[in-house]
């Protein structure tokens, strides 16, 4: 049995995130797979209840208690499903990580990072993904995208100016982190993008087999 990764997706809202989390399970359970799927902010029943606190529209709160918010849910996150599905030999997919928070509260608010440095250390300890997939594309194209599937949440409604720094921090954060953070052209068409996941899901299950 390979050893288990912890994988995350990452991208500023509209970037194809769900589409390619579906393909990317699947072909990871055609393989047999053990595969844990969750998201953030989310993924427990305290963090599902953040979740409808911190995308709720009439929400107004601090850019911190935003951020503490976010973190809190995520504690509560390894706790109770991460960490114990990685020990059972389980991957775990996850829809968002603490990159979210690096690009959403410190690009898009204006939090200073040594900030969520801080926070990170204390909640996850050296505890990072083993592959961070971040689907880059224009805020012109997202924005397009989002308005043309749903109704806008309180990040989604966010002005452009807003999600172009998010997708700056993005990148900076990808810079930062070039062994972990691989980051794919999302302006391609999905069947591109799927190829370009599974050729990086197959180097993986590569090493996780070794």
């Amino acid at each position: 049995m390979e050893s288990a990764k912890f994988i995350t997706l990452e991208g500023i809202d509209g970037a194809g995130k769900t589409t390619q989390l579906e393909s990317l399970v699947a072909w990871l359970r055609e393989r047999k797979v053990p595969t844990v799927v969750t998201r953030e902010p989310g993924g427990t029943p305290l963090g599902e209840q953040l979740r409808a606190i911190l995308l709720d529209k009439s929400m107004v709160m601090h850019p911190e208690t935003e951020a503490l918010l976010m973190f809190a849910a995520r504690r509560e996150h390894l706790d109770k499903v991460i960490v114990p599905a990685l020990a059972q030999g389980s991957w775990v997919i996850s829809d968002r990580f603490t990159d979210a928070s690096f690009a959403y509260q410190g690009g898009g608010r204006g939090l200073r990072w040594e900030k969520l440095e801080a926070l990170e250390s204390w909640t996850q300890g050296g505890l990072q993904p083993d592959l961070t997939l971040y689907f880059d594309v224009s805020v012109a194209l997202g924005q397009q995208r989002v308005g043309a599937i749903k109704t806008r949440d309180r990040f989604e409604q966010e002005q452009p100016d807003f999600h172009q720094r998010v997708r700056e921090a993005y990148l900076m954060r990808a810079r930062q982190f070039p062994q972990r953070i691989c980051v794919i052209d999302a302006h391609q068409p999905v069947d591109a993008v799927k190829a370009a996941v599974e050729h990086l899901l197959n180097n993986l299950l590569a090493t996780g087999s070794e």
